[in-house]
This record gives structure tokens, sequence and C-alpha cells, in this order.
């Protein structure tokens, strides 16, 4: 099994140009997959039965796996096994019936916007530090940027003259994002009064700890969950925010096309989760101020 798992990898990697983290989320979850299946002593992927399956869901959330991992996990099962037909490792791919279980689907977090400005709000704008990190907030509020897609930035990604940014996205595709006004003014106030001190001259990246050395994505996802206890707002995360930049440019009219292009969602299916927000929102107002509702 662990051959033919590094060879669906490959497969990720070499031909459908995955990222690096990508393809390391597939590992970690087809791994997971198989001890699973040591444990029930199936040897060949051609004898996994459905109902094995939905015993690893449960499993799974037994565990106290939450619900969106259970389904990724799931989606990394079905693409292998799809991949095992393809390359003639198996006739047949016996995961092709099986329904996705839509009970457990949960819509994305979302801050309100009263609350994101409360998140904005958090860092001293008196220390070198709360300037970086409030230039990480509105980056990430403004543009929708995974904590990946920001951790990457490079100087020569921003144009704060015209406003925007380029996001480097999943299998290196690149978009370009508008920034804002708050964004930008807090970009500028991070490089003129900031940057330069943490800046040792060794690296390009937008973002810098203390020491110099390029922000990961795991140093934002603490920047943001500090931030949200500070404020005393729900826990979110980087990819929160990313939920709330969409939902409320659909509350507030864009249409569907631009904000898919802004997320660099590959296809417009992916976008429509939030529709499903918008259309709580609507029946808020509905409910709010029609005569009868």
């Amino acid at each position: 099994m662990e051959e033919l798992i590094q060879s669906f990898l490959d497969y990720l990697s070499l031909e459908c140009g995955l990222s690096q983290n990508t393809v390391l989320a597939y590992r970690n979850d087809l791994n997971k997959f198989s001890e699973f299946l040591d444990k029930w002593g199936i040897e060949r992927p051609a004898d996994l039965k459905p109902e094995h399956l939905n015993l690893y869901m449960i499993a799974e959330r037994e565990r106290g796996i939450n619900v969106n991992s259970v389904s990724r996990n799931l989606s990394a099962v079905r693409h292998f096994y799809k991949f095992l037909v393809i390359d003639g490792h198996i006739k047949k791919d016996v995961l092709a019936g099986v329904d996705s279980p839509k009970l457990w689907k949960r819509l994305p977090d979302v801050l309100h916007w009263k609350e994101v400005e409360r998140l904005l709000d958090s860092p001293s704008l008196d220390s070198a530090q709360g300037r970086r990190d409030t230039a990480v907030l509105e980056v990430l509020y403004a543009t929708g940027a995974r904590a990946s897609e920001a951790a990457s930035l490079k100087i020569g990604d921003v144009n704060l003259e015209d406003g925007y940014v380029r996001c480097h996205g999943k299998g290196n595709k690149e978009r370009i994002v508008p920034l804002g006004t708050k964004a930008c003014e807090a970009l500028s106030r991070y490089f003129n009064e900031s940057r330069p001190r943490f800046d040792k001259g060794r690296s390009e990246a937008v973002f810098l700890t203390r020491s110099g050395r390029s922000l990961r994505r795991e140093d934002i996802w603490r920047i943001v969950k500090a931030h949200a206890k500070k404020a005393g707002i729900k826990e979110i995360s980087p990819h929160g925010l990313r939920h709330s930049f969409a939902t409320h440019l659909l509350e507030r009219g864009a249409d569907l096309r631009s904000v898919q292009e802004m997320l660099g969602h590959a296809n417009i299916a992916t976008t429509q989760t939030y529709t499903h927000i918008e259309r709580q929102h609507l029946k808020h107002i509905h409910k709010k101020f029609h005569p009868r509702g």
C-alpha cells in the first residue's frame, strides 16, 4: 500500500502540479487511512468495501476529529482510488457508489464585520511588532489570502502605488488581488517604521520576525489567534478571515465570479459555499424588515 500511496503523491506533485503543502496533506490523510486498513487486515486496495469506509469515518469522529477533517480524509481516499483505476492497479473504483455524509457538512466560520474591526484594532501601533501584526491582519482580510500565501509574499509582490498584491496560490498559480486603502496604509507604515528594524539583509519576504526570519504559516496562525483572544472575539483562524472576506463581499453585492477570482478558486462550485451564508443573511434581513417576515 505504501508504494501505491507514493505513486499517487508523485502523480499529484509532478503531473497535477499541486503544492508541497497540499501533497503533504494528502500523505497524512492516506497514511492514517492505511493504518486503519492494517487494523482490519486489508492488504489490497481492491479488497476495500464501502462499509469499511463508513467504519473509518465513524472511527475518526469517535476519536474527536472534526467534520471538516473527516470530509477531507474522505476526499483524499476517493482521489486515491480514482488514481488506482486510471493507473491500472485496480479494475473498478469500489468507492464510486459511496455517498458523502451530507449531514456532516458545515458552513465555514465567519466573523461579523464589527468583530473584524475589533480584531484589526487589536495590535498596538506603538510597537514594531504591533505594526507588523496589523499589516498581516489587514492583508489577510483585504485579500482573502491563505496563511501560506501571506507567508510567501515577497517585496516584489506588493504594489502600494497601484494598490494590489500578487498572491501565489495552489499549484503555483498567481493572481492579482486589490489591497484597499486600509491595508495599503498598514503595509506602508510597516515598511517604513517596522520592517527595517527586523531586516537583517537576508530575506525578500514581506513579513519578518524580530530576528529577521520570514514568517511561516504557523506564525501567521499564532498572530491571528492571539489577537482574536486579545480582542475578545470568538476563536478564528486565518482561513476564517478568508471566509469572512468572501462573505462580506457577497453580502454587499459583489458578483460570484469576481469573488472566485480573488480567492483563486479553480471551480466556482467552491466559491458557491459562501452563497449559503449570504442566503442566511438575506433571510435575517427579510425577517427583520418585511411586513410579514
